[in-house]
């Protein structure tokens, strides 16, 4: 199946069921825990867990993370009435011209 983020969003919008009155800090919040445990998980890597390596079961743990942390970044930007699709066209081209300028690395919103 091929998907873009606009049908992603619209179907993960049907299976968000937590409490309206603090949508943003529930999403916010639940899109930093989830980033959390794949920081986590990357930790065990580094200290040294499996020899350092990431066997496929650690990647497939990642991978289930990395999916919650999709979905929790998908409600926030419904919650914002975003669009995901619109967010990653912007971003990429935000990058291509820094990437054309020359300013790819370094600090600051606006290089």
């Amino acid at each position: 199946m091929v998907m873009n983020f606009d049908e992603y969003q619209k179907g993960s919008k049907k299976t968000a069921i937590y409490p309206k009155k603090n949508k943003y800090i529930y999403t916010t919040l639940g899109l930093l825990g989830e980033a959390g445990e794949i920081a986590e998980k990357m930790k065990r890597i580094y200290r040294g867990e499996d020899d350092g390596k990431i066997t496929e079961q650690r990647k497939q743990a990642i991978a289930k993370e990395i999916g919650d942390l999709l979905w929790y970044l998908n409600q926030l930007a419904t919650e914002l009435n975003l669009s995901v699709n619109d967010i990653a066209e912007d971003n990429l081209k935000k990058l291509f011209s820094r990437k054309r300028r020359g300013k790819i690395k370094g600090d600051g919103d606006n290089r």
